[in-house]
Formats: C-alpha cells, sequence, structure tokens
C-alpha cells in the first residue's frame, strides 16, 4: 500500500509541475520551435502513458533506492541522471532523425528533464520518509 500511495504522490506531484511548464512557458516555446510538427490535438493516451512510465521509472530506478540509502543527495543526483537520460533518449534521437529540429530545444529539454526529474523525486523522497514512519 505504501508503494502504491507513493506512486500517485509521485504522478500527482509530476502531472502538477509539468502541467506549470506546459501552461506557462513551453507552450509558446514549443509552439515557435516545432510548430510545423505539432498536431492539432495531443494524443492524450499515448500522453498518459508516458506519464504513468516515467513516473514508474522515477520510483524504482530512483526514489525507492534512495530512500533505502537514506541520502537525499543521491536521490536527488540520481534523479538528475534519470531525467538526463530519459530526456536526451527522444530529444537526442529526433535531433539525428527529423529534419530541421532544433538544438535550442534539445538544450531546453534536457535541462527540464534534470530539473522536473530533481523535482519529482524530491517531494516522493520526503513523501517515502514519512510514509515508512507513519
Amino acid at each position: 500500500m505504501r508503494s502504491l500511495t507513493l506512486y500517485l504522490v509521485l504522478l500527482v506531484t509530476f502531472l502538477a509541475v509539468d502541467a506549470v511548464w506546459l501552461g506557462l512557458v513551453a507552450d509558446g516555446f514549443y509552439g515557435r520551435q516545432l510548430g510545423f510538427l505539432l498536431a492539432a490535438q495531443p494524443n492524450w493516451l499515448a500522453a498518459g502513458v508516458f506519464y504513468l512510465l516515467f513516473v514508474a521509472g522515477l520510483q524504482i530506478f530512483v526514489v525507492e533506492p534512495g530512500l533505502r540509502t537514506g541520502s537525499l543527495r543521491w536521490t536527488l543526483g540520481r534523479a538528475a541522471l534519470f531525467g538526463l537520460v530519459t530526456y536526451a533518449t527522444y530529444d537526442l534521437t529526433n535531433l539525428a532523425t527529423v529534419a530541421g529540429w532544433p538544438v535550442l530545444v534539445t538544450v531546453v529539454d534536457l535541462a527540464w528533464g534534470t530539473v522536473l526529474s530533481g523535482a519529482v523525486s524530491l517531494v516522493g523522497h520526503l513523501a517515502g520518509r514519512r510514509l515508512r514512519r507513519a
């Protein structure tokens, strides 16, 4: 039950932080940079699957091991690396294969993936500590 609760905390945190990014910052930026590629409407099923999988990866590979070590520093370091690698997989593949893919989008996305993963994992680590004491 604690794992499910932790997953839900991570998911809600991820959705909230990413919604702020997408709503306030990214919408205009991505429109200007990738307007030629953007769909009229997002594929919500694909987005949902991404969010569910990404958060599961954060929990399994970052937050749970970080709680076992008892180190917030370890958690944040792994979170940053996880975010960088996962976002790089998408962006560097696009940079390599999509004609006209902007380098600026890749740089911004790599930074965002790193920060987002760190922020979500911070909340997850702190919540996980509380859940273990409960």
